[in-house]
Formats: C-alpha cells, structure tokens, sequence
C-alpha cells in the first residue's frame, strides 16, 4: 500500500478538539500511464463514468480528468450536458473549475452525456453523486439515487468498481451494490468514500482533506484505495467497513449540528445575564478540550439540517440529535420574538430581511434562513421586504417576499440579517432604514453597521441579546 494510505487521520487531526487548518497537500503524481482494463496498478489511469454533473459531480470530474483519467461527466439534464460539453462553467463561485473545464473539454479528456448506461459500459469505476434528501416526515427522498441505481445496473459489467460519494444513511451502499450485481448478473468492486467538500472550496479541500474509504471487501477497499491514490494529493483513510464509513461522514455533519444547537443554548444563557458569549467562547476554547462553535438564527445548505435526520431515519431513538435540530430550527421563532418584545404586535409592521441563500457567497437555498425568517413573520402579521446580493427581484418574490429596492425605506421598522454578507456587516442602516426600531444581528457579524438614534442591535449570545426579550 502507498505511504500515503498510512495513519492519515492521526498525521491529519488532534483528538483533543478545538479547531485545525488542514493545508492543501503537494501534488506528487508523475505521468500516468493509461491502461484498459484498469486494474488499479500503481501509475496507471483509466476511464470514469461521474453519475451527476452537479456542484460536487462536475469538479471531482475535473479533478479526476487533471490526474489523467478519461471521464464521462453523466447527468439526466440536457441543458447541463450541452453546456459542460460547450466548455463554458454552468455556475460561478468554484475557482479554478472554469479554466479546467476549458482545458478538459477542449483535449477531449473529458465528455458530458445522458447516456448513463453507455458511459457506465465504458469505465473501469463508476462514481456517484446525486442528490439523497430527507422529507419532513423524516423519510429519505432517494430518487435519483435509484435512477443512478438503474444507471448501474443496466452498464456493469465484471470487475467494474462502483463507488458512492454521496452521503446517505448507515447501510445504503452494501444494498446499492448488492443489488447492482444481483440484477446486472455483473461481479463489481464496491466502495463508499463520502465527499467531505464545500462549495466554493472543491479543489483545495480535495488536497487538503484526509478521503476516507470502505470497502463490500478487501480487495473492493484495495481498489478503491488505488484509485483514490491515482487522483488524489490528500491522504487516503481506509475504514474497516463501508458503514464506518458511512457513519464517519453523518458523525462529522451531525457533531456540528449539536454543538451549535449547544451554542444557541449557551447564547440563551449569555443573553439572560447580560454576558458577551464571544467572550466565553474565546476563554472556553483556549484549551484543547473545548471547540464551542458559534450561536445564529440557525443552521441552513444541503448538510448540517439534513444529515442528522438521516441517522435518525435508522436510529430513532436517538434523543440528543432530535433536540439539537429542534433548537437549531427554532431560533427564528426566537428572532421573531426579540422583534415583538421590542416593538410589540408584529401586525402590520413592515421588516425587512436581509440574506435569504443559506450561507453568504453561494447562491443556494436550501434550508437558509431568511425565508423562514420570511414565513415566520407574515405568520405574525408582518409585510416582508427582502433582498440578497445574490439573488434578482424575481427570485426574492418567487420566495413570497416584496424586493427591497436598495434605496431608502421610512416604513421598515425591524430588520432581520440571516447571512454575514459583506455588505451587511457595514451597511448604513440609519439612512436607508431611517424609522428603524430594532436589528436582529442573526450572524453576529454587524457590530460595524450604523444603525438610527434609539434603535437596538440584537444579536444572539451578546448583551441584551434574543433571549433577554
């Protein structure tokens, strides 16, 4: 096994707690050597099928087409594959991804199809990443995993090597192979090796990140292990199963669910008594043993909200995770009553909320806050007016909210800030908000802004903060 493979977790992490930075590793591949079949020899590459072409799907093709693999970028949307294929980047915010994207494209390297099944015929490994959700009744919404399922199926062929990257409940992926061989007849290599990247920040997390890797089997762990190593500068993590594996990437998402509902907690507590929880927080995590995260309005994107519930929908029982994301939930609830208890009955009044994608850079909705912020308010009577820098004035009435213009408005009396966008953090709140009343600092990031004569800013853990209301 390559060195690399050997004790990255330790090289990579402290099991005292508190924060790391973990560096971008080197690139130390040389010139590949492709080979067909691929049998994962050292030095050589091979040809990749990449089931989903979305955020996560289209950099890890990049990122396997720069190490030498040829690649099919497969997705069900043909207006995704015609513009991969055009080399034109479908998004922004992902550096590097449009200059590779160019160059891959350009040498051929890389293709974009709808042709699940032909693609998956073609390669020596099979990688998925699609979308796995959870509905509100807690059940798990994995339709495209199943399309990609059928994928599989219909193009395996003996020794092909499938992999799951997308992050899914405990047990999924032994029945996902299981199943692909059962109805393909095909002998295939299984592996789960959950992505661990943030959008805006592929590329150098996949350097810097130790990849974790479980295998149906040993040699389904060799393989995969040779792969990883074929495309990767970050160590490789081998788990002794493919549930351990599983579990590691729920256990990363869900620790930060807890330990920021215990923030919120702790930010209750600061509040009540007139305490800076910054101030703690900065005391508390001064020794090893201690990573206090920070308080909010809650937790929104793809991940935190989401994968909890997904441990959940195995293991009910489970009463800690249930009450974090019960906390964390209703710390909008909590917004909208420090508002009331300063300027009383929300009817009527006119609030504006301000950041309504999940996390600020990234325009993405899923689960962020400021639209049930929104929902939350107009609950209580209010007219809502919203705006985010990344979003146009149709899509902030798509969300049920009246644009804000940007130019001054005398009605608005309570503004809420979900996202620390920049803009925000400055902004002068006085002449564009001029009867403002109350702010609601929901990411504690605007101790910088100008706010009008008499108005409050309220922040969560801070001096007369949310729940001293």
């Amino acid at each position: 096994m390559n060195a690399r493979a050997t004790d990255p977790l330790g090289r990579a992490t402290s099991m005292l707690g508190g924060s790391f930075t973990a560096e971008p590793h080197p690139c130390t591949h040389g010139t590949p050597v492709t080979a067909k079949p691929w049998v994962g020899a050292p030095g050589t590459v091979g040809t990749i099928a990449v089931i989903g072409s979305g955020k996560i799907g289209l950099p890890l093709a990049l990122q396997f087409a720069s190490h030498g693999w040829r690649v099919h970028a497969v997705d069900i949307n043909q207006a995704l594959v015609d513009i991969i294929n055009s080399g034109v980047a479908p998004w922004g915010g992902e550096p590097n991804l449009p200059e590779l994207l160019a160059e891959h494209v350009g040498s051929g390297r890389l293709r974009a199809t709808i042709d699940g099944p032909a693609a998956v015929r073609d390669a020596d490994v099979a990688l998925v990443v699609v979308p796995v959700l959870v509905r509100d009744d807690g059940s798990i919404a994995d339709k495209a995993l199943v399309g990609a399922t059928g994928t599989l199926i219909a193009g395996a062929h003996d020794d092909l090597l499938v992999i799951l990257e997308t992050t899914v409940p405990i047990g999924t992926t032994r029945e996902l192979v299981a199943t692909v061989a059962a109805k393909s007849g095909a002998k295939v290599f299984g592996c789960f090796s959950p992505e661990r990247v943030l959008t805006g920040q592929t590329f150098r997390n996949l350097a810097a990140y130790p990849k974790l890797v479980g295998g149906t089997d040993a040699p389904s762990l060799a393989r995969a292990t040779a792969f990883y190593e074929s495309v990767l500068d970050a160590p490789i993590a081998q788990m002794q199963t493919l549930e351990a594996a599983e579990m590691a990437k729920l256990a990363e998402t869900t620790y930060r669910d807890v330990n920021i509902a215990l923030a919120n907690e702790f930010a209750r507590v600061a509040d009540r008594h007139g305490i800076d929880l910054s101030e703690v927080i900065r005391a508390a995590n001064s020794q090893p043993y201690s990573h206090i995260h920070e308080p909010g309005i809650g937790v929104g994107g793809h991940c935190i909200p989401v994968y909890p519930r997904m441990i959940l929908s195995t293991d009910a029982d489970l009463e800690l995770i249930k009450t974090a994301r019960a906390v964390n939930d209703g710390q909008v609830e909590r917004a909208a009553d420090a508002i009331a208890a300063t300027i009383g009955s929300l009817t009527g009044a006119t609030v504006a909320v301000l950041g309504l994608t999940y996390r600020e850079g990234v325009r993405e909705l899923a689960h962020a806050r400021g639209p049930l912020m929104a929902d939350v308010l107009r609950a209580r009577g209010a007219t809502v007016l919203g705006a985010d820098p990344l979003l146009s004035s149709d899509d902030v009435a798509a969300l049920k909210m009246t644009p804000w213009d940007g130019g001054a408005n005398a009605q608005v009396i309570a503004v809420v800030v979900a996202t620390a966008d920049a803009a925000y953090r400055t902004m002068d709140f006085a002449t564009l908000f001029p009867g403002l009343k109350v702010l609601i600092d929901g990411r504690n990031a605007c101790a910088g802004a100008t706010l009008p004569a008499g108005a409050k800013r309220i922040g969560f853990g801070r001096p007369n903060g949310v729940a001293a209301q």
